[in-house]
């Protein structure tokens, strides 16, 4: 029997996290680097997840049926329920706080390598109908409906345990919090004239059937706290930002984290007054652990997306299981990295997550696949077929990307050096996907001077081409460390969390803007 619920039940029922908004009435207007190691479970069951969405199995089948009506190869249906919150303080105070609920499902046909899709906010078996006739329309030869194979559950792992669920926090549990922290940035330094603290945290359930007769789920969380400040010293101001984020509750933003955050962020902002320009040219640069991973992540791993391959796009695409790299590199994209911001625990195709070694002792291995690359390829998908969410088909994309250790040191990688750049922090770059040419932002970084690090640099553009950077890594230390910040992926108009690490290593020479 089908149990309905409108969308208002919905709506008032959906954001536990905001059982104490009265405190601010206006809320209601608003719309570390260490590898997996074990496999706990889910303690939420497939029951759940229907419940949640007020559908069985007999109504997921019907409306699989009629997606399949027009002679479609295969159908899935993506469900999602998001409640999202956010806090924003400026000086101390609270100037903006909001919530979000998102609730539909996507509706996705292939017909051999073409798409259907279409997606509704109003999960009824007549509104779901509706969207799968949309999707349908891909294929064109009405035959025969066939019944759908019997939906065999699987149960995933959980890769992101939590303490405290985000359901379970009220803001009267985080304002508190947050101007403490914003108390003690100001504490760091008389010259800080302005500091902001912002927290954002997302909880999202997630099904999936498919016409093949798989139908699985996720509960995803989701947290970031971003803290900024601007020092004023002799007329002069210098600004920075630091982010914390990953599939953590609210256990993991704690005084300790936070505190750990600000110093990190301050310590960096002051810096800025010392630095300066380097000498112009093409020089050794040395990549600091941790999120400089941007770099690999940007210019190399969008390269290693199937469907640039499969289109001809990528300059990979004719470079399977060659030389790419010296022997000693390894790059692998992850879904299982416990607690990080890309990882999944199944995909948005409700297929598992793994690691992926995209390039082994240096040999470009495999890319990474969603179902329709996969096919291409006669391969195996994955697990990186995602999306923002309901709204949007699958593509591939990254997770978590980062390079292995190596067997160097970062001493020895740094007395290697004569006259270099010393790249800790990144903001923003341009890449070409097809070429794999680059331009990148480096916010801060250091002189390396006859193999000593010295004096800071900042706001140095760095330019090349992401496979000619990779083949002139020429040394990776032993020092890998996975970025802690809110990385964000843009592909296609759709965003993605996503994170991306490093050891310390070296590539021989990269054109670096500056002082001419």
């Amino acid at each position: 029997m089908k149990s309905k619920i409108s969308r208002r039940e919905f709506l008032l029922t959906g954001s536990k996290g905001l059982v104490s908004v009265t405190a601010l009435p206006f809320l209601l207007k608003c719309s570390s680097g260490k590898l997996f190691t074990g496999e706990p479970e889910m303690s939420m069951q497939q029951s759940d997840f229907l419940k949640i969405f007020a559908v069985d199995e007999n109504i997921i089948n019907a409306v699989i049926s009629t997606a399949m009506s027009k002679g479609g190869d295969y159908c899935d249906l993506f469900f999602e329920h998001s409640v999202g919150n956010s806090i924003r303080l400026e000086d101390g105070a609270v100037n903006r706080a909001g919530s979000n609920v998102d609730y539909g499902v996507g509706i996705r046909v292939l017909k051999g390598d073409q798409t259907g899709y279409s997606y509704s906010e109003e999960i009824t078996p007549e509104a779901m109908k509706l969207a799968a006739l949309t999707a349908a329309s891909i294929a064109n030869e009405p035959r025969k409906t066939i019944a759908p194979q019997a939906l065999q559950p699987h149960q995933p792992p959980n890769y992101y345990p939590v303490t405290i669920p985000w359901e379970e926090v009220s803001i009267d549990r985080k304002v508190p919090l947050l101007q403490e922290l914003s108390t003690y940035v100001f504490s760091l330094d008389p010259g800080i004239i302005k500091a902001g603290i912002h927290l954002t945290n997302a909880s999202s359930h997630i099904l999936v059937a498919t016409s093949e007769g798989r139908i699985t789920y996720d509960h995803r969380p989701m947290g970031l706290l971003s803290v900024s400040c601007t020092v004023e010293r002799n007329g002069r101001r210098e600004q920075n930002h630091e982010s914390l984020s990953g599939r953590y509750g609210f256990e993991y933003f704690n005084r300790e984290n936070a505190h750990r955050l600000a110093d990190r962020m301050v310590t960096k902002t002051l810096r800025l007054f010392e630095a300066a320009q380097p000498r112009a040219g093409e020089m050794p640069v040395v990549l600091a652990a941790g999120s400089s991973g941007i770099l690999l992540h940007e210019a190399i791993g969008h390269g290693m997306e199937a469907d640039f391959n499969r289109k001809g796009v990528s300059i990979f695409a004719d470079k399977l299981n060659k030389p790419v790299a010296k022997n000693f590199v390894t790059i692998v994209d992850n879904g299982t990295n416990p607690n990080i911001r890309g990882s999944l625990n199944i995909d948005d195709e409700g297929n598992d997550t793994a690691e992926t070694r995209l390039v082994e002792n240096g040999i470009l291995r495999t890319y990474l696949h969603d179902r329709i690359s996969a096919g291409h390829y006669q391969t195996a998908p994955t697990g990186s077929g995602r999306r923002q969410s309901f709204r949007f088909a699958p593509l591939p994309r990254m997770r978590n990307t980062y390079m292995l250790p190596g067997p160097h040191k970062k001493e020895e990688i740094i007395r290697s050096v004569k006259y270099g750049l010393y790249a800790e922090s990144f903001t923003n770059g341009e890449v070409n996907i097809g070429a794999g040419d680059f331009t990148f932002y480096v916010k801060m970084g250091y002189l390396i001077e006859d193999g000593k690090i010295t004096r800071p640099v900042k706001d140095i553009n760095i330019i090349g081409n992401g496979p000619d950077v990779l083949s002139k890594v020429e040394m990776v230390a032993d020092d890998f460390e996975m970025a802690e910040g809110g990385w964000t992926c843009g592909k296609a108009g759709q965003g993605v969390p996503v994170s991306m690490g490093l050891p310390t290593i070296k590539v021989s020479g990269i054109t670096v803007g500056g002082e001419g």
